[in-house]
This record gives C-alpha cells, structure tokens and sequence, in this order.
C-alpha cells in the first residue's frame, strides 16, 4: 500500500476528532457524498466546521493517496524538478499540500485558494503546527492565483460549471512557473475532463510529463478511459466514517502533468494502461506508447523481458526504454 498520511497530519485529525462523536460523522459523510453525487459542489456538501470534518476523515486520507501517486511520478519524469513555491488551488482540507511537501521539502512557500470557509479553517487548523500556507478564500475563476512552481488543483475541476474549465484550466496554467499537475476522479467524466485540459496546455504550449508518453490524440475509444489506481490503508475511524470493513480501499484517478519547457524531463515510456494479466505462457499487457496504444504478450520464455514486465503494475511505465519487450507477432 502507498500514499499513509505523514505522522503529523495523523496527529492533527486525531486531535480534531476528540470528543466528536464518530455516528454524527459518518451521517454528514453519507450526506455530503449524496450531494456530490448528485452533481453538488463543495458550497452545497460542506456546510459547516463538522461537514468538512466529515469529509476530511472520509476522503482525505484517498485524495492524499492520489496527488502522493502523481508526485512520485513527477519525481520519477522530472528528478531535477525542486519547487520552492506551491499554489494549491482548490485545496480543500489540504491534503494535497502535505502531499506535496513530502514529495519535495524544498518548498517553502504554500497558497490555498478555495471558496470553502469551513475546508480553509479546517485545513489551517490541521497545518498548524507543521507549515503555515497563505490561505485565500476565492472561487478559482475569478480569485487571484498567485505565481508558483509547483500547481495542483485535485477534485478540483469538477467543481467548476463545464462552461467554465477551460477557463479555469488556462488561469491554472498563467500561474505555473514550473508544473502543473491536475487530479480528477478516475471516471469516464473525470477522464474526459482532464483530456480537454490537456489540449488546451498542449496548444498553450505545454509538455506533457504523465501520463501520456505523447502529445498526440489520446487513442483510447468510449467506453474505455485512462485511469489509474492506488490502494491505502483505513484506520478504525476511517471504516466507521465509510461504514466499510475492508481494511483498505482502492483509489481510482486521473490526472496530467505538465510543464513549462524550462523543466527538464526524462525520455517517454511506454505506460500499462490496466493490470497486467499474467498466466502460464507470460504477462499480457495493455499499453500506451510513443506510437500509440499497443497490446503486448511478454513470454516467460524470454526470460530478461519477462523480468521486467513482473515488476510493473498499473500506471507504471517502462524503466528504460531498452528493456521494453518488443509487440507480439500478429
């Protein structure tokens, strides 16, 4: 499992939830879920100091585990990439900043802007303590988006009318000075978003690092879509807020990175695409490549590829592009 939260914004959850009792939490969670299930923004589901609560102890921890996945790949795409300043726009209770700071403690300086009064308090009284950011309560189309290296906006996007994203995307962008990474839910509808923001920074000439090792037309048909996953732990109070047993969960997302061409980027890798299905003969594949989508059998006959190919997952890419086992015959 990846993506535990940091010991010290365990800490402060912990402090928050003494005294609160967990049956009122899990209701608020239920409801807020409803609402944005139902096509709800923040301003509707989070009404209040407990709400954001609600959803901190429910969601966070999976947000969390989402931008640290992006993070590391961005690392991984960008290995001299050391922001000093991050503008987390639409930050909610602020996991992607403690994200952030633990893929890079270079950063100094940390923005929020969200339209969120209670996810802003909550999420200052959580970094308390640990970083002190400049919170800025705004709606991401019109509020001030201060200049940073690094930006993220996770969840963020959906909250904005279609009308508005492309918008908002290119407001994004103007505040990059390095990279921009957009997180979304890993659904058709998060997929979809982030593949017209992805055009939109492609033409605003933009790099884009992850997870496409191309800038051409995503070659993915409906019903299909890019998404990927991460698995976490659950705490007791985690499965009591979700009323869930299993002692872990599957986080689905979607994201890009992009960046300014000052940002010096390792070579394009193919990337797997979905599990990878091993059986006897070897390990099959589904992958996005420099030319496009390709479906790959690895024999286990072939024995240095097939070593290479047991060590990926879903979302990895390939770890040099000599080890990368040629197409199947067809």
């Amino acid at each position: 499992m990846g993506g535990d939260l940091p010991p010290a914004l365990k800490a402060a959850i912990a402090r928050e939830l003494e005294g609160r009792p967990r049956r009122d939490l899990g209701a608020r969670r239920a409801a807020a879920t409803a609402a944005y299930r139902a096509g709800g923004t923040s301003a509707a589901a989070i009404r209040g100091a407990d709400d954001a609560l609600a959803y901190a102890l429910a969601r966070l921890p999976a947000t969390y585990a989402a931008a640290a996945a992006v993070f590391a790949e961005a690392r991984r795409v960008a290995p001299g990439f050391r922001p000093a300043s991050l503008l987390d726009a639409g930050s909610g209770p602020g996991g992607g900043s403690w994200a952030a700071r633990e893929a890079w403690p270079s950063l100094r300086a940390i923005a929020w802007v969200d339209a969120s009064a209670p996810f802003l308090a909550l999420a200052g009284r959580l970094a308390s303590g640990a970083f002190e950011p400049d919170a800025r309560r705004g709606d991401l189309a019109s509020a001030d988006l201060p200049r940073a290296d690094l930006v993220l906006a996770s969840y963020a996007l959906a909250e904005i009318p279609p009308v508005g994203q492309a918008g908002v995307v290119g407001r994004l962008w103007n505040a990059t000075d390095g990279v921009l990474a957009l997180v979304e839910p890993g659904t058709p509808a998060g997929y979809a978003r982030l593949l017209e923001a992805r055009g939109l920074l492609i033409a605003g000439g933009a790099t884009i690092l992850a997870p496409c090792p191309h800038a051409d037309a995503c070659p993915l048909t409906a019903p299909d879509w890019c998404h990927f996953s991460v698995r976490l732990a659950r705490s007791r109070d985690h499965r009591l807020a979700k009323d869930a047993s299993a002692p872990f969960e599957d986080e689905k997302f979607a994201y890009v990175l992009a960046a300014r061409p000052g940002v010096a980027a390792a070579p394009a890798r193919a990337r797997v695409l979905a599990r990878p299905h091993a059986g006897k003969p070897g390990i099959d594949l589904k992958l996005c490549t420099p030319a496009g989508l390709e479906r790959r059998h690895v024999a286990r006959r072939d024995k240095a590829a097939h070593a290479v190919a047991r060590r990926l997952g879903w979302g990895d890419a390939w770890p040099d592009a000599e080890d990368a086992p040629a197409p199947a015959p067809r």
